[in-house]
């Protein structure tokens, strides 16, 4: 039988994907705004990952049509108990808010790329482009506040953190950094880029890594301060839970693998210009987010297992990730940014 853990893995799954193709656009957007040169380099690559939104959005479909499975609230949902919240813990308004947001978030970030594509060719286009990159941070905050609090921070419905959705985007953020300097670089070096990639982008992405996990570090204590500060049962069981309970071992895996790892080596210049050692501390970081990510979700009710560990969790994931590269190389082959 499928427990609420082993389904975990593919919300887990699920998050991984979306904030992979959210990054993409993101990140070429900021680039934009602050006139970095590099991004002419790395558009290409970056806005293909938006090739993942059909895998996104049929697992989000997935989860929001297994109810219970995904959002074990809902067996509480009649009670509304001291800390439930009646007004965001309400099925349909959770399928109508996710569903449409994941749309707009597909239409404006395919408005992005579309105008991208075609911003230079006028100075309208130019202008229509400007405003449409201004906006990409602002739903990418915003979408990704509502993503943290409905498959993570509300799971529980007795816990909350005024600083979770900010803790929850920047962490996943960073593991989309780690993520395309490793695809950048893998493609490169098997020659499959229609252009090759300088070797100072790598440098470039190596210290927005280290920005990351510096800023991903300072959200992780902010918050974690806080709650212990504070003392409240119903804030401070879930932490004690996760990081001296059954998960405690995952706990302080992420931690060594997103914080530890990725600060001692990227803090020295010669690793930070040094390709293959960038893109080992970018696996620790992927690896490190998506345990942090399953600790979060299914440690929310100190549950035992561990993931990879049952058949379930091997099979769902093989599946998402093979249906990602397919969409991924898809993207990648019909922009041009890798020989047919």
């Amino acid at each position: 039988m499928v427990s609420f853990a082993n389904w975990s893995v593919l919300t887990v799954d699920f998050l991984i994907v979306l904030y992979l193709m959210l990054g993409g656009v993101t990140f070429i957007s900021i680039l934009h705004l602050s006139n970095a040169k590099w991004r002419y380099q790395v558009r290409t690559v970056l806005v293909s990952l938006f090739g993942l939104y059909p895998v996104a959005f049929v697992l989000l479909v997935v989860l929001l049509v297994a109810g219970k499975m995904t959002f074990p609230w809902l067996d509480l949902a009649e009670g509304q108990g001291e800390h439930h919240l009646p007004g965001w813990h309400n099925y349909t308004f959770l399928v109508m808010r996710q569903v449409g947001a994941l749309i707009f978030v597909g239409w404006i970030f395919s408005r992005f790329i579309k105008l991208q594509a075609v911003s230079e060719q006028s100075a309208e286009n130019w202008e229509r482009f400007k405003r449409t990159a201004l906006l990409i941070p602002f739903v990418y905050v915003l979408y990704g506040t509502m993503v943290a609090w409905d498959f993570e921070m509300t799971i529980l419905p007795s816990w909350h953190s005024a600083i979770y959705g900010m803790y929850h985007f920047v962490s996943n953020f960073g593991m989309f950094l780690a993520f395309t300097v490793a695809l950048i670089y893998f493609l490169d070096k098997n020659g499959k880029l229609v252009k090759p990639m300088p070797s100072h982008i790598y440098n470039y992405f190596a210290q927005m890594m280290l920005s990351f996990t510096i800023l991903w570090i300072y959200l992780f204590f902010a918050q974690y301060l806080t709650i212990w500060y504070g003392n409240l049962p119903y804030e401070r069981d879930r932490i004690v839970g996760m990081e001296s309970g059954d998960y405690a071992g995952l706990w302080w895996t992420f931690f060594i693998l997103k914080f530890i790892i990725p600060f001692v080596l990227l803090v020295f210049s010669y690793t930070r210009h040094n390709p293959s050692l960038i893109v080992k501390i970018a696996f620790s970081i992927m690896i490190g987010t998506w345990i942090e990510r399953y600790t979060w979700i299914s440690g929310a009710y100190n549950n035992s297992h561990l993931p990879m560990t049952d058949l379930f969790d091997i099979v769902v994931t093989a599946l998402v990730v093979i249906a990602a590269y397919v969409m991924v190389k898809r993207s990648l082959t019909r922009d041009d940014v890798i020989h047919n």
